[in-house]
């Protein structure tokens, strides 16, 4: 199959993407996502729904935010030009507020009061928790309690913003264990509560919704690129873990075919590189697991990579050959953060810090007239009290 044909990935009405994707839920929550497919599909190209989007992304996330050249490390490193998405930039320090605020406008025209999220590394759960605020909307988060542990920042942004924190202690307590308890809730509570998924994860229309509204990152990029360089980059790289950030810098290269798109994921959670076809969450994907069909336990410093599936469209990105996908190890991502702060004066958050580490290895690799576009999905402040505790139990 010529690259040509495998490079355009097309979403059915059911929400498959290729083999995968898809909605295998309880028939009450089936009604449930079907009204907020309609209601997505009516809304997403509505005018005055469009307008209050860009009004927020503008006035309250403070979008377009910057492409930066990383000068200091691209003439360290040596070969491709780097530069930096700036998601750390956006009100609430990552690229998460984008589909939240999405979504919140949409619960708010479906009549929602009440909102429910899972949440990893926390990013997630405090964009919710400030659209929540912002809307007076009750809102709940759920967190596995390792990944408390891990985020205690963020859990106190999220508590100070209104949130309600409900630890999830069972499994491994991270972010799967999250997902499940939230999944039980609207199953319990779906005739007045609308959940605020994350990334593109989940039954549909899930998926296509956080793709739709995390676009932004991609169609920001690729204008800011042509400005700056008069011609598109080489590869385009993302940290993946559902996949949310990704797919939002890979959305407007997925059709050009000369653009190389990077997914890396930790090699400790390698679901790109190691996983099958299964079903998990109500949408089938690659993921990790037993021999008897179970989800394998995952671990990653990085708790927004710490998933044992990824995002349909992901999957059939990586089945396809459109997209490659690639580990790095925790001691490169924990060099990279380190790096580019030094480097650049920018510390980024541990996902994004797993594209920064394949960067450092690849970039040095390349031509000069190369260009490697890097997604800093978020801001590294919630990892500091996490970092420092894991290099300083390597001394």
């Amino acid at each position: 199959m010529s690259k040509a044909e495998t490079s355009k990935v097309e979403v059915s009405e059911k929400g498959f993407f290729g083999e995968f994707g898809g909605s295998f839920v309880p028939p009450q929550l089936e009604a449930v996502l079907n009204r907020l497919a309609e209601a997505f599909e009516s809304y997403k190209d509505d005018p005055e729904f469009v307008e209050e989007f860009d009004f927020y992304m503008k006035e309250y996330v403070g979008r377009e935010n910057p492409l930066t050249y990383a000068e200091r490390l691209t003439k360290k490193l040596g070969g491709a030009k780097i530069y930096l998405k700036r998601e750390d930039l956006n009100h609430t320090g990552a690229h998460k507020i984008n589909n939240v605020i999405g979504q919140i406008l949409l619960a708010k025209r479906m009549g929602a009061h009440r909102v429910i999220a899972e949440t990893g590394a926390g990013q997630h759960g405090v964009a919710t928790a400030t659209a929540c605020a912002m809307l007076n909307m009750e809102c709940v988060i759920y967190m596995g309690a390792e990944d408390i542990r891990r985020q205690e920042l963020n859990v106190f942004r999220m508590e100070l913003l209104g949130a309600k924190v409900i630890a999830v202690h069972h499994g491994q307590g991270r972010l799967k264990d999250a997902v499940d308890e939230a999944l039980n809730d609207l199953v319990a509570n779906y005739e007045n509560t609308f959940y605020l998924l994350g990334s593109a994860v989940g039954p549909h229309p899930y998926p296509s919704m956080v793709h739709y509204f995390q676009s932004i990152i991609s169609k920001e990029s690729k204008r800011q690129i042509l400005e700056k360089e008069g011609r598109l980059p080489t590869v385009v790289v993302a940290c993946v873990g559902g996949g949310s950030n990704a797919i939002g810098a890979f959305s407007e290269y997925i059709q050009e075919e000369n653009v190389r798109i990077v997914g890396v994921e930790p090699k400790e959670a390698a679901t790109m590189t190691e996983g099958t076809p299964a079903v998990i969450h109500g949408f089938k994907c690659l993921c990790l697991q037993d021999e008897e069909g179970n989800p394998l336990p995952t671990h990653s410093i990085a708790a927004g990579l710490d998933y044992p599936g990824i995002g349909p469209e992901h999957s059939q990105l990586k089945v396809s050959g459109r997209a490659e996908y690639y580990t790095v190890t925790k001691e490169e991502v924990l060099e990279a953060f380190q790096e580019l702060s030094r480097t650049e004066g920018i510390i980024p958050a541990l996902e994004s810090s797993h594209a920064v580490a394949y960067t450092i290895k690849e970039a040095p690799q390349m031509s000069e007239d190369d260009i490697i576009i890097v997604n800093i999905s978020g801001r590294g402040d919630k990892d500091v009290n996490e970092v420092k505790r894991l290099l300083e139990a390597k001394e």
